[in-house]
C-alpha cells in the first residue's frame, strides 16, 4: 500500500476517532445537563415544600392564637356580664333588705305576722316542746300573741297547745342603719325544738333569702330579656 493511501486512512480513522470523542463528550455534556436540571428541579421542590410547610405551620399558630384571644375575649365579657348581673341581682336585694326594715315600724301589722310566723313554724315543727327565740325589742309583743298563736296551732294540727319557752338569748337586734354591715335581724321569729336537732328559721331575712333563690333564675331571665 502507498504512502499516500496509508495516510489517507490514518487521516480517516484520526477523524473517525474525534467524530466519536465529540459525541461521546456531547452525550456526557447533555447527561450531566439532564442530571443538573433534575437535580436542581429535585432541590427546588424541596425548598417549595419546606416552605409550604413552613407557611401551614405560622398559619396554624397565627389561627390558634386567634382562637385563644377569642375565647379568652369572650370568657372576659362573660365574666364583665355576669358581674354586672350579680351586681344589678344584689341592689335589688339589697333594696328589699331596706323595705322589710320598714315591716315591723307597723304594730298591728307586725304583731299580726309574729303571730302567724309563729303558727307556721309550729306546724313545721309539730313538736310538744318548743323554744323560740326572738329579738329583744320584739319580747312583749310575741309574748302578746303567743296563746293565740298556740290555740290556732292546735285547732290546725288537731293536737294539743304546745308548751313554748321564749329564749332568753335573743336574735341579733335591727340594724343602726340602712346601710350597716354589722350582725343584724329585720323581725321574725325562730322555733326550734327541746333538743334543738329541728331548727325553724322564720325571720324576714331568712324568708327574703328563701324567697330570692326561688326567684333568682326568673330574675336573671327578665335581666336578660
Amino acid at each position: 500500500m502507498e504512502d499516500a493511501d496509508v495516510s489517507k486512512q490514518i487521516q480517516q480513522m484520526v477523524m473517525f476517532i474525534r467524530q466519536e470523542a465529540e459525541e461521546k463528550a456531547n452525550e456526557i455534556s447533555v447527561s450531566a445537563e439532564e442530571e443538573f436540571n433534575i437535580e436542581k428541579l429535585q432541590l427546588v421542590e424541596a425548598e417549595k415544600k419546606k416552605i409550604r410547610q413552613e407557611y401551614e405551620r405560622k398559619s396554624k399558630q397565627v389561627e390558634i392564637r386567634k382562637k385563644i384571644e377569642y375565647s379568652m375575649q369572650l370568657n372576659a365579657s362573660r365574666i364583665k356580664f355576669l358581674q354586672a348581673q350579680d351586681d344589678v341581682v344584689n341592689s335589688m336585694k339589697e333594696s328589699a333588705c331596706k323595705e322589710i326594715l320598714s315591716v315591723s315600724q307597723d304594730k298591728s301589722t307586725y304583731k299580726k305576722l309574729l303571730k302567724d310566723l309563729i303558727i307556721q313554724s309550729l306546724l313545721r315543727l309539730q313538736e310538744p316542746t318548743v323554744l323560740l327565740r326572738c329579738r329583744e325589742v320584739d319580747r312583749r309583743l310575741v309574748e302578746s300573741v303567743l296563746d293565740e298563736a298556740k290555740r290556732e296551732y292546735a285547732d290546725k294540727a288537731k293536737v294539743h297547745a304546745p308548751k313554748v319557752t321564749v329564749d332568753k338569748v335573743f336574735l341579733p337586734p335591727p340594724p343602726s342603719t340602712a346601710d350597716s354591715h354589722e350582725t343584724s335581724c329585720s323581725g321574725g321569729v325562730v322555733l326550734a325544738s327541746q333538743d334543738g336537732k329541728i331548727v325553724c328559721e322564720n325571720t324576714l331575712d331568712a324568708r327574703l333569702d328563701v324567697i330570692f333563690k326561688q326567684k333568682l333564675p326568673e330574675i336573671r331571665k327578665r335581666l336578660l330579656g
